[in-house]
């Protein structure tokens, strides 16, 4: 297994575990990604998912050392490919903890996740260019949208290595802290999500993802149909009863 999983009252943990390859993936590595996200994706009682990188670096991205694997690229991409599309659809919100390099498809992977934290240590760089090859993993997608159709271009262009506080100024990355305390940071941050609503959540990241191939009217309509889901949810009524009451809500997803 290159990815351990650890659960903790509705925080799942998924650690890269291959420190001596920089958390690199192969492609049984991101098929094994792909399912792990799926297994979240199913399960109630998982509310927010932490992705992080073992010893140091968050991860090189795809791992060719021994090659390039006997199967047509279209059949290994789609293999990367699944697991891009199961980090996108999952409806938890997902928190990255960046404390080392995170390059290619590793810095694809920590773009995909719904915030990112980030440690001085971590660095980001769109290397495909540089192995001659064009982004994979959802970044043609992700970066135009996170920085602009001509910043996406300068990264991936160029292939440079960013900084963690260049990355937070471009809007990469949503907080640089100490490397002491970037899993306790990151791990707030998935705390105070995995507590928060988990229906209004999801339909939070589906209204928001959706926002830059919708008109304003459509953007209306799916916010007037995720409000009729959400106000028939027993988690409304709980919001409305602890306001009242001057207590915290507890949501439980119904």
């Amino acid at each position: 297994m290159s990815i351990a999983v650890e659960r903790d009252s509705g925080v799942v943990r998924l650690t890269l575990d291959r420190p001596e390859r920089r958390n690199a993936l192969t492609v049984d590595g991101f098929a094994e990604l792909g399912r792990v996200l799926g297994e979240i994706a199913r399960t109630p009682a998982d509310r927010a998912v932490l992705i992080t990188g073992a010893g140091g670096a968050f991860c090189a991205g795809a791992d060719l050392s021994a090659g390039v694997p006997e199967e047509s690229v279209v059949r290994l991409m789609d293999r990367i490919n699944d697991a891009a599309r199961a980090l996108h659809r999952l409806p938890q919100p997902t928190v990255a903890a960046v404390g080392g390099p995170a390059v290619g498809a590793g810095m694809s992977l920590a773009l995909g996740c719904d915030l990112v934290v980030a440690s001085p240590a971590a660095n980001f760089c769109q290397v495909f260019v540089k192995r001659g090859l064009s982004p994979d993993f959802g970044s043609s997608w992700l970066l135009p949208r996170l920085v602009g159709l001509q910043t996406a271009k300068r990264l991936a262009l160029l292939g440079d290595t960013i900084t963690a506080e260049q990355a937070r100024d471009l809007g990469l990355v949503s907080e640089v802290t100490a490397p002491d305390d970037l899993l306790d940071t990151a791990n707030t941050l998935a705390r105070r999500l995995a507590d928060g609503p988990p229906i209004a959540l999801a339909l939070t990241k589906r209204l928001l993802d959706a926002s830059f191939t919708s008109t304003f009217d459509d953007a209306l309509d799916a916010e007037a149909a995720a409000s009729a889901v959400n106000t028939a949810t027993d988690d409304v009524a709980e919001a409305f009863a602890a306001f009242a009451a001057k207590r915290p809500a507890v949501f439980r997803g119904r």
